[in-house]
């Protein structure tokens, strides 16, 4: 990958999308680990499940997935942490039936409530998503994720927040399984309703620096850590039992700067 050009992409617009990421054979493992969830749950229309990489492995593997993590060490800094992990799986509703978890999501930024604080109107950039594309999403009005490019750099309020009504910006993100999709937590976005004949089906992953607090958890769990390499192990937020060090790390708990491109 050329990272200097897809960083100055994602400087301006707020997002990326990386085709072809995951083989064939990859994206039918966590198909298979995504039914085993399901099967877990109780049956619905729709489902968002966090802290996914403690529910199955092949979900775990992903937070070092090699292609994607030097790129994201580039947009946001080596001494980082998976700070979300979340699949979301919503099967065709044309009606827009209401269930138990929401089948759509309207128009925002992600962050706190209350939000993280504005810069002249502008909301930084504290933390990056990724999301890995598991179902037929080449194709708009499947559940896709709307955004709106470059959004995350200026002061921006859409005219309205419902997702089922068109704004003239917007973008469909349309993918392929195997394909990963990147943006910007500061990105206006939206997850809209599923009128097709196909299942969505989206693994999000996050991450952010070591020094906030994960969404998922505030220490990462034993089995997680359990055979963990110390690249992995940083991921999930396990350098120092000094927090201090989460601030200002050693040399050698910032692994992640081997992959930091200087320009």
């Amino acid at each position: 990958m050329d990272i200097t050009a897809l960083k100055k992409q994602f400087m301006g617009e707020g997002f990326l999308i990386l085709r072809n990421v995951l083989s064939e054979e990859k994206v039918k493992r966590l198909n298979e680990a995504v039914d085993s969830v399901l099967e877990e749950e109780e049956e619905s229309l729709s489902y968002n499940i966090y802290n996914s990489v403690e529910r199955h492995p092949e979900f775990l593997s992903l937070i070092d997935e090699p292609v994607v993590l030097p790129l994201i060490v580039n947009l946001l800094g080596y001494n980082i942490q998976l700070h979300i992990s979340h699949l979301t799986v919503r099967k065709p509703n044309p009606d827009d039936l209401e269930t138990n978890t929401n089948s759509f999501i309207d128009w925002h930024q992600d962050g706190p409530h209350p939000q993280f604080p504005k810069i002249n109107g502008i909301t930084p950039t504290f933390y990056i998503k990724t999301c890995y594309i598991l179902s037929d999403m080449s194709e708009p009005n499947r559940g896709n994720t709307k955004v709106i490019p470059g959004s995350h750099n200026k002061p921006y309020n859409p005219n309205h927040t419902d997702v089922r009504q068109k704004l003239k910006e917007e973008v469909q993100v349309c993918g392929k399984p195997g394909d990963v999709f990147i943006f910007a937590q500061n990105l206006w976005h939206a997850g809209s309703p599923n009128h097709s004949e196909y299942t969505r089906r989206q693994l999000f992953l996050g991450y952010s620096p070591i020094w906030m607090r994960p969404i998922d958890y505030h220490q990462a769990s034993e089995r997680l850590l359990k055979d963990a390499d110390p690249i992995r192990r940083q991921l999930l937020g396990a350098i120092s039992d000094n927090k201090f060090k989460y601030y200002v790390p050693e040399e050698s708990m910032v692994l992640l700067k081997a992959l930091y491109v200087v320009e």
